[in-house]
């Protein structure tokens, strides 16, 4: 187990930890441009990194933005490539140590959790209690106080060199999401808060990684101070369990109290203690304890979607692989919840026209270069 006591900062910017980071950041994305470029003289481009960071000049570069709109509307920011590299290389180094100190059922960006892990895990609790009290972060990325956040950071980490490299990498991206923040005051606050640091760009691995770390002292709240062990978490949506309403109420308060220490607000009118039979809204489905659904919004955009790649595919503008990869994609999430008749009916209603591939002509006879005879 990596302990406090093994962090230093030169040995996140030896050869071999700057190449496994290149070899993460790259993973995927070797097909775009950026990463390509970077690769076209890669050596060259990890030893000015190395440079950089051990004479701590790096700086990192300019956001692209741009915008998503499934299942919401979200403000993306990508760092350049090279940013990415020196992100994994951080995330190598100290991950470990704040990971060992993250309760079980914090499901979000973690080796092993996941997506399909936290839904079995709300499906086992609800088979379990007869009530089930789910809440969410309102803004979650672009609420997050940078100032809470190292203080939880610094709290674990103590290498100054290490610290300064997480103030280069949250300075880069603290007007990322400003537009995305409603500003709200708490208890001792003054005029000048409406300056203070916040906001985690949405797709910077750092910011999901820092995400678990900013919220692991309050799922440690909710499990000893409050007594709740049927209570899990992925990202800023959580839900708590029990056979008692009485009790779920009384620990809603509880939370929005103890959030507002972390600057952080919940939709409070969504946060309802509902019945586990009813069904519970979780991660793009409806968790019953005998069954789970597709949410419908998820049916409709994923319909949409398959009705622009067929037209896409159909005019010869994409290639089947490229449609078949997004159709099994869908196909490979949704069949976690009982989808077969609904899988099945979306694909009768929408069948794919095939078109043959472009075929290269051939020679019809072998053509062969002829054999120069040599001179005497």
């Amino acid at each position: 187990m990596t302990i406090s006591s093994d962090i230093v900062f030169p040995s996140l910017y030896k050869w071999d930890k700057l190449w496994l980071a290149y070899r993460k950041a790259a993973t995927g994305k070797r097909g775009h441009l950026p990463a390509a470029q970077f690769e076209h003289h890669v050596a060259d481009h990890l030893i000015e990194l190395q440079t950089e960071l051990q004479a701590q000049t790096y700086q990192p570069g300019a956001y692209h933005h741009f915008f998503i709109h499934e299942p919401k509307r979200r403000k993306i920011s990508a760092a350049p490539f090279r940013d990415r590299v020196v992100h994994h290389a951080l995330c190598n180094l100290i991950e470990p140590i704040f990971d060992a100190r993250f309760i079980t059922d914090s499901y979000a960006n973690r080796l092993g959790k996941g997506t399909h892990a936290a839904i079995d895990c709300l499906q086992g609790f609800s088979r379990r209690y007869r009530y089930v009290l789910r809440m969410d972060i309102v803004k979650h990325f672009p609420s997050l106080d940078h100032a809470v956040l190292m203080d939880e950071i610094s709290g674990v980490i103590h290498d100054s060199d290490v610290l300064w490299l997480v103030r280069q990498i949250l300075d880069s991206g603290k007007d990322a999401l400003s537009e995305e923040y409603p500003m709200v005051y708490f208890r001792g606050d003054d005029l000048f808060s409406v300056n203070r640091p916040r906001g985690l760009p949405i797709g910077n691995l750092t910011s999901q990684f820092w995400s678990n770390v900013y919220m692991n002292p309050f799922d440690w709240f909710v499990k000893r101070e409050l007594g709740c062990h049927a209570y899990l978490r992925y990202v800023d949506d959580f839900a708590l369990f029990s056979d008692d309403k009485t009790q779920l109420y009384a620990w809603k308060q509880a939370i929005i109290t103890r959030l507002e220490h972390l600057r952080l607000t919940i939709h409070e009118r969504e946060a309802q203690v509902l019945p586990t039979q009813d069904g519970i809204p979780w991660l793009g489905f409806v968790v019953y304890p005998t069954h789970r659904r597709l949410k419908r919004r998820n049916t409709v955009n994923f319909t949409r979607r398959l009705e622009h790649n067929i037209n896409l595919y159909e005019a010869g503008d994409i290639s089947f692989a490229e449609l078949d990869a997004s159709v099994k994609g869908w196909v490979n999430h949704v069949r976690y919840a009982d989808t077969w008749g609904l899988r099945g009916h979306i694909f009768n209603q929408h069948p794919i026209k095939f078109r043959p591939e472009t075929e290269q002509p051939t020679p019809s006879k072998p053509i062969y270069r002829k054999r120069k005879k040599p001179k005497n």
